[in-house]
């Protein structure tokens, strides 16, 4: 493939047909680092002082070094034993943002017909809320687990789909949500930064890295690398 810089930080490859945001109907974003400027777990981490570990972790699952994207994030989940719900809410309520662009184009897809969807091997405490932020219509998430008090037991809770969101159940969500609507995978768009996103974004119509990693990057059709998420504008007219 030959990448084609269609303006400044704005990249292309192998671009379909389809052109315009409305010939869409159902985006999916994935959320730690693409929606929203953090990764919650790092972040969630530093409470109980173990930020660089889980950070380490993190850096080398995003970048598809640690294959095993569950094992990465149960070993993650198991530092943060000891974390308190209020220790969560400091991290969404002092460094949590979304990333700049993200309502912008989340008004635009919607404004255009398509539904919004937000797939995370994050956690719903955050998802959800950044849902009733940006007015995003489907979640899937983990949900840590927590004792009487409030506090985090270093596990994650079994849900009826499985106990955690990873690459290949992010490429399940995505299309069983279209399946649901009626839409065709080709009339999705899928939008991510990490290693696991990427089976999601090869069974999307359009795949869209946001300052992503390098592997990702070279298999994204289209790439932003400077500048906010509404430069999907500037491809989708």
């Amino acid at each position: 493939m030959i990448l084609q810089e269609l303006a400044p930080g704005l990249t292309v490859q192998n671009l379909p047909a389809l052109r315009k945001l409305s010939d869409y109907k159902l985006i999916a974003f994935d959320m730690d680092s693409t929606l929203i400027n953090i990764e919650c777990v790092d972040e969630i981490a530093d409470a109980v002082g173990r930020k660089a570990e889980v950070a380490a972790i993190t850096e080398a699952a995003m970048r598809g070094e640690i294959t095993d994207f569950k094992d990465s994030l149960r070993r993650r989940v198991a530092l943060l034993k000891g974390v308190t719900l209020a220790d969560m809410q400091r991290v969404y309520d002092e460094r949590l943002r979304p990333n700049p662009g993200a309502a912008e184009l989340i008004n635009a897809c919607k404004a255009a017909g398509l539904k919004v969807l937000l797939v995370s091997g994050g956690f719903t405490f955050f998802a959800h809320r950044v849902r009733d932020r940006l007015g995003i219509d489907f979640t899937r998430s983990n949900i840590l687990e927590t004792d009487a008090h409030g506090v985090l037991t270093g596990r994650l809770v079994e849900q009826c789909w499985g106990d955690i969101c990873d690459g290949a159940e992010k490429r399940r969500t995505l299309l069983e949500v279209a399946s649901l609507l009626d839409i065709a995978p080709a009339q999705c768009i899928a939008m991510g930064d990490g290693a696991n996103d990427l089976p999601m974004m090869g069974a999307a119509g359009l795949s869209v890295a946001y300052h992503a990693k390098p592997k990702v990057r070279e298999q994204a059709q289209v790439a932003i690398h400077e500048g906010g998420l509404d430069r999907l504008l500037e491809v989708l007219h």
